[in-house]
């Protein structure tokens, strides 16, 4: 059933009432699906995605279980759910129903089922990341003072080892700096280190570097005119879910942030799929669930469509359930106290129909069959109908390996975001400081070990004045001496100890404490040079 205004959801079975689709000019109020495991949720995401590409809107989607690829091939008169297909259609009106394939676009932040997907740290910014890594509160504040100064200095933070290599810059200079920005502690800086060591243990580190996305690659159709879909391979992704759930937030608030205006247009520019969102707000800050609710609010006039999939409606905080207008709801089950509190929290959300009770039909619903309600006219909430959802033009289940090929082939941005590139950045620019500062302290050390070797001139403290090696005095050979003069003192043999005596001379101490100390100062200092100069800028 193709309409130019509209997409196409479903109808009433065998009855033929009346068919419940989007409004393409309501479809950026975005929407939920809902429903419990097994209900049906996948395939009504796929058909939603088809239909958004027919009408020549791009979507963004994950695939969580690997069986969203089938959108780059067409399904199969030959298919085991054929004749279930097709009787489906013609019982729900949908007369045009045919197999067909979609214009498909395949990303993965590991770079392996899809062009690699990266970011920088800069664009991430310290409220997600210090979401992504699970970050205290004293502990994103020293994460923001991280990139307060790397902003001040010039300094570009791109990848893991630029923000590490700042952390290490703050925590040398945490005294200068806390009287600036407020406390910085040592052990504070250890602990954002240690939650790095975990995001790279997961995988995360390849989420950050260059060349980052530009989302004009994801905002685009194919040459007949068709949105292109582009689905993130999420199946390896889910085992590290706080990074999936910060990604997906990221790409979000990047197209708040780029998109300009658009009011509300006749069409989405773009509909965003968010699967599995309970990931999103289980255990978020309340900072975070907030700017979440203003990128749903606001995204509407940049012509997006946010459509939240997830088990249960409860998943999602009532503030943004409340501005998704789109909703289709599969079946819950109500097995605990709590399940049945949720299910009627559920059936509550709807515009009551007088022809069933909506609580009771949430738990009578098949495969496959839904309860939907979307925005009409003026935008008012339908009543809420009972759907058969159609069936999908293309392949259901996972892509083969031949189609996913075809479509890598077709791939507008083959070839642009697989080779990494590093250039020079915050890192860099503190390995050159550290590194000139440690040629600085080795010229000083030489420059010493010259003065020490030499005894030219007149010592003062009254000892006497050495002109030459013939006057050299006996305690030159003596291992204390030596020790000190190749700067080695860890290693060179100990002598024995004397005792304190009488029978040293007020000269032979007091030259004794002179090549000690001159010792610990160089030895001070090489250590100054190498630890320090790693912290010092230019």
């Amino acid at each position: 059933m193709v309409e130019t205004d509209r997409i196409f959801i479903g109808g009433g079975g065998s009855s033929r009432k009346e068919a419940q689709a989007i409004l393409l000019r309501y479809a950026n109020r975005h929407g939920l699906i809902s429903g419990a495991t097994g209900t049906g949720k996948t395939v009504t995401l796929q058909i939603l995605a088809e239909s958004f590409s027919a009408a020549g809107v791009p979507v963004f989607l994950s695939d969580v279980k690997g069986d969203l690829s089938g959108l780059c091939e067409a399904g199969s008169p030959d298919a085991k759910l054929h004749d279930a297909f097709v009787k489906r259609a013609e019982s729900i009106g949908f007369d045009d129903f045919g197999y067909d394939a979609f214009p498909t676009v395949f990303w993965d932040l590991f770079g392996e089922a899809g062009h690699p997907v990266r970011t920088t740290i800069t664009e991430m910014g310290p409220l997600l990341l210090a979401r992504l890594l699970q970050l205290s509160e004293a502990q994103e504040g020293v994460l923001n003072i991280v990139f307060r100064v790397a902003d001040e200095e010039g300094l570009l933070l791109i990848d893991m080892k630029d923000l590490q290599s700042m952390l290490v810059h703050i925590g040398e200079r945490a005294k200068e700096l806390s009287l600036r920005y407020g406390n910085i502690a040592t052990a504070t800086v250890g602990a954002i280190q240690r939650r790095l060591l975990v995001l790279e243990g997961e995988g995360g580190a390849g989420l950050f570097g260059e060349p980052a996305l530009e989302l004009v690659d994801m905002i685009g159709t194919a040459q007949d005119g068709r949105g292109r879909i582009n689905i993130l391979a999420a199946d390896r992704l889910m085992r590290a879910p706080r990074l999936y759930a910060t990604f997906l937030l990221w790409l979000l608030s990047e197209l708040f942030e780029e998109l300009p205006e658009v009011g509300d247009p006749d069409k989405p520019v773009f509909v965003f799929f968010f699967d599995e969102a309970h990931l999103l707000f289980d255990g978020a800050p309340k900072a975070l669930v907030d700017k979440v609710e203003q990128v749903a609010r606001l995204i509407r006039s940049k012509g997006v469509g946010v459509y939240f999939i997830s088990q249960n409606p409860a998943d999602v905080p009532d503030d943004i359930l409340g501005q998704l207008g789109n909703r289709v709801q599969h079946a819950l089950r109500a097995y605990t106290p709590r399940d049945r509190k949720a299910l009627k929290a559920a059936a509550e959300t709807f515009r009551p129909n007088d022809a069933f009770d909506t609580e009771d039909a949430i738990t009578q619903l098949g495969t496959g069959e839904a309860l939907v309600s979307t925005l009409m006219e003026k935008g008012a909430p339908s009543v809420v109908q009972r759907t058969l959802i159609r069936p999908p033009s293309s392949r259901l289940g996972p892509a083969t390996v031949e189609g996913k090929a075809r479509a890598f082939d077709a791939s507008p941005v083959a070839g642009k975001y697989e080779a990494a590139v590093d250039r020079e950045s915050a890192y860099e620019r503190l390995k050159a400081a550290a590194e000139e500062a440690a040629r600085a302290a080795e010229e000083a050390a030489g420059s010493d070990e010259g003065d020490d070797r030499s005894y030219g001139g007149r010592r003062s403290g009254g000892g006497r004045a050495y002109r030459g090696a013939d006057e050299a005095p006996r305690w030159r050979e003596e291992p204390e001496y030596r020790s000190a003069r190749r700067y080695k003192p860890a290693v060179a043999p100990k002598p024995a100890r004397r005792r304190s005596s009488r029978s040293d001379s007020v000269g032979e101490a007091l030259v004794k404490q002179v090549v000690r100390t001159a010792s610990s100062q160089i030895t001070r200092s090489l250590v100054r040079g190498v630890l320090g100069g790693l912290f010092r800028g230019r």
